[in-house]
C-alpha cells in the first residue's frame, strides 16, 4: 500500500478547495462536453505515416486490410473518433504491452541506458526510494555521457520527494522542471494549483516511447500476481502488489509523443533545452495503427470524447479496467445503453484501493449501473492502478487518464488508442486474467451492503468533482 504521505500527494491540494467550496455553497465547475457519435462520419479515417497523410484510397485499403478480421466496423468507429477529436491515426508502429512495475522499469531503464542523443521523461511521481534512485543513477550516467536528459515532474506528485533528490540530478547537468509549483511564488506565469500533470511518458532518442499508468517508485514496482503461479491464498496481505499497464511504442507515433513533452515544457517556461536530435527520421517499426491523445485543462478532453464514442458505437463487448472510476452521467448512460442493446459490458474496478474516498465515490454509481445490466467485478489480490479498455475486441486504450472528472477536466493526461484486432486479443487476454482474480458484485448483494457504506458513498459524491 502507499503510505499516507504518498496517497496524500494526489489529494491534499484539493482538500482545502473542497472545504472552501462547501463553506460558501458555490463551486464554479467546468463541465464535460456532450459527445454525439450519431453525426455522420466520413467513410475513411485519416491515417498518417512518417511521410505524411495517406491519400484516402490508400488509407481505405490499409484499414480494410488491417481490420478485416474485426468483429465490428472499426473503420466507421475510427472515422467517428477522428471527427470527435480531430486527431488522425498513425500507421506503422510496434506496440508492446508491459504489465506491472518491475517489467516496465526494466524495459525503461534498458532503453535509457541505450540512449545516444536524448531522454525526455515526464511523470507524476518520482520517488527518492530504491527504484527512484536506480532510475536517477541511470539518467545521471547518460547525462555525463553527453545525452541530453530533461525531466518534468508534477509538483503535487513530488510533495513527498526531498528537494535534494532533484538537486543531485541538476548537479549532474540534467534539466529538471517541477510542474505547476504548489508555492505560488515559484509559479511560472499563471498559478494553476488545481491543474496537475498526471502524464507518464519517456521518449528516448525520439525513436522509442513509453506511456501508461506507471510512476517511478518502488511502490509501483511491487508487482501484483498478474500471470503468476502463486495462488491468492498464498499472498501476504501486508505485501499486496500493484496491478498496472504500460506500453512501449516504436515507429512514427513516437513523434507526436515527443511533441507533447516539448510543447508542455515550453508552456511551463521550462527554459531552453540543449541541442539534440529530438525528431529523427522515423520508419515503420510494425503494423499497428494508433492514435495519440494528449489532453489538457484548456481544451475539451479528446480522451473523454474518444471513450464516449467507442462505448456508444460498441457492438459486442466493452471491457474496462479502471483504477479510479467516478464516471459522469454521460458515461453511465452510454454504458447502460450498450448493455441494454445486448453488448457485454464488464468493468474491473478496485477491490483493494489506495484511496477510499475515490472508491466510495465510484461505488455510488453501482446501483444504477447494475440495474442497467452492467456487470461489475472487483479485483481482490492487488491495488488496481491500470487505466485501460478494450471494446469490440479491436479498439483499445492505455494511458494515464482515469475515468473521473479530475482526469478529463483538470489534469494533463496522455492515452494512446490502438485500433487492431490482434492487439485487442492481447488486451482481452489480460482482462480475462484480471476477471479470474476478481469477485463479481451482484445487484442483490449490493443492495444489502451496510448503511455505513451508503453514507460514505453519499459523502464522497458531494466532492466527486474535486477528487
Amino acid at each position: 500500500m502507499r503510505s499516507p504521505s504518498r496517497s496524500a500527494r494526489r489529494f491534499l491540494p484539493f482538500a482545502w478547495l473542497l472545504a472552501c467550496a462547501i463553506a460558501i455553497g458555490l463551486v464554479a465547475c467546468k463541465t464535460l462536453p456532450d459527445v454525439d457519435p450519431e453525426v455522420p462520419a466520413k467513410a475513411t479515417p485519416t491515417i498518417a505515416t512518417a511521410k505524411g497523410a495517406l491519400p484516402q484510397h490508400q488509407a481505405s485499403a490499409l484499414a480494410t486490410k488491417r481490420w478485416a478480421n474485426a468483429s465490428s466496423d472499426l473503420k466507421t468507429l475510427a472515422a467517428l473518433e477522428e471527427q470527435a477529436t480531430g486527431v488522425p491515426l498513425i500507421a506503422g508502429n510496434k506496440v508492446t504491452l508491459l504489465f506491472d512495475g518491475p517489467a516496465t522499469m526494466r524495459e525503461m531503464m534498458a532503453a535509457a541506458r541505450a540512449a545516444t542523443s536524448s531522454i525526455n521523461l515526464e511523470t507524476y511521481i518520482f520517488d527518492a526510494d530504491e527504484i527512484g534512485n536506480q532510475f536517477a543513477d541511470v539518467l545521471i550516467d547518460k547525462q555525463r555521457q553527453g545525452v541530453a536528459v530533461n525531466i518534468m515532474v508534477d509538483a503535487v506528485g513530488a510533495l513527498a520527494t526531498p528537494a535534494a533528490f532533484f538537486d543531485r540530478m541538476r548537479g549532474a547537468g540534467i534539466r529538471v522542471l517541477i510542474f505547476n509549483p504548489v508555492n505560488p511564488a515559484k509559479a511560472r506565469g499563471k498559478w494553476e494549483l488545481n491543474n496537475r500533470n498526471h502524464r507518464k511518458l519517456m521518449v528516448v532518442d525520439g525513436r522509442v516511447a513509453f506511456t501508461g499508468g506507471i510512476n517511478i517508485s518502488s511502490t509501483y514496482a511491487n508487482s501484483s500476481l498478474f500471470r503468476s503461479r502463486k495462488k491468492p491464498d498464498q499472498v501476504d496481505s501486508d505485501k499486496v502488489g500493484w496491478r498496472d499497464t504500460h506500453v512501449k511504442i516504436e515507429g512514427p507515433a513516437v513523434a507526436p509523443l515527443q511533441w507533447s513533452f516539448l510543447d508542455l515544457w515550453v508552456k511551463q517556461d521550462g527554459g531552453e533545452l540543449p541541442q539534440a536530435t529530438y525528431f529523427p527520421a522515423l520508419v515503420p517499426a510494425g503494423d499497428k495503427i494508433l492514435r495519440v491523445l494528449a489532453s489538457d485543462p484548456d481544451h475539451e478532453s479528446d480522451i473523454y470524447k474518444a471513450l464516449v464514442v467507442a462505448i456508444s458505437e460498441a457492438k459486442t463487448s466493452i471491457h474496462i479496467t479502471s483504477a479510479y472510476f467516478v464516471p459522469d452521467q454521460q458515461i453511465v448512460d452510454a454504458l447502460i445503453s450498450a448493455a441494454q442493446r445486448g453488448v457485454d459490458v464488464r468493468l474491473v474496478l478496485p477491490g483493494v484501493s489506495d484511496h477510499g474516498l475515490i472508491r466510495y465515490a465510484g461505488q455510488a454509481f453501482y446501483d444504477q449501473l447494475l440495474s442497467g445490466g452492467v456487470r461489475i467485478f472487483e479485483l481482490q489480490i492487488a491495488v488496481l492502478h491500470a487505466k485501460t479498455a478494450v471494446i469490440d475486441g479491436g479498439w483499445s486504450t492505455i494511458g494515464s487518464a482515469n475515468i473521473d472528472r479530475r482526469s478529463f477536466i483538470h489534469n494533463y493526461e496522455l492515452n494512446v488508442v490502438v485500433v487492431d484486432p490482434a492487439f485487442g486479443a492481447s488486451m482481452e487476454s489480460a482482462f480475462n486474467e484480471d476477471l479470474r482474480d476478481s469477485k463479481e458484485v451482484t445487484l442483490e448483494r449490493w443492495r444489502h451492503r451496510p448503511w455505513s457504506d451508503r453514507i460514505k458513498e453519499w459523502m464522497s459524491r458531494l466532492g466527486e468533482y474535486w477528487i
